[in-house]
């Protein structure tokens, strides 16, 4: 999954000592430990750098892999599976924006929140119904788990 207008609602916070501040939610969380717990692994993939507030996050739901600072989507995305073991078909990738619409182009069930830029909309499988950092993650992860075939 993308990070920023994902996992967060894409407001980026600064201090003024120039710390940077997300905000996650609890719910995406549940849902990613939920993910795991199915025997599922996760990561992240973000043009921006992973500072410590990602990193630290995803740790601490034991998320398999995180790409920082991408400037190839595609490239990282592809070394992911690689070392995973699984085919685009048995992949799912979660974007809000056009960073990340080749990578949602190439996995078996695509996804982005409502609040998604329009061209991520238009090329998804699936449309959650609530924004980034307000739960989305958790409707999409549920829906995956759901599935009759999961």
């Amino acid at each position: 999954m993308d990070c920023d207008g994902v996992l967060t609602d894409g407001r980026l916070y600064f201090s003024a000592a120039g710390e940077t501040m997300k905000v996650f939610h609890v719910r995406d969380g549940q849902g990613i430990a939920l993910w795991h717990q199915a025997g599922l692994r996760s990561g992240i993939i973000t043009g921006r750098d992973a500072d410590p507030i990602v990193r630290l996050r995803a740790e601490e739901l034991g998320m398999s892999y995180v790409r920082s600072r991408s400037d190839d989507k595609v490239k990282d995305f592809n070394e992911i599976i690689a070392d995973a073991g699984v085919s685009l078909e048995e992949t799912a990738f979660i974007g809000d924006d056009v960073g990340d619409l080749d990578v949602l182009k190439l996995v078996g069930f695509s996804a982005a929140p409502v609040d998604a830029h329009p061209s991520i909309i238009d090329v998804v499988d699936f449309v959650a119904s609530v924004g980034g950092g307000h739960g989305a993650v958790r409707e999409v992860i549920d829906l995956l788990l759901s599935a009759p075939d999961q």
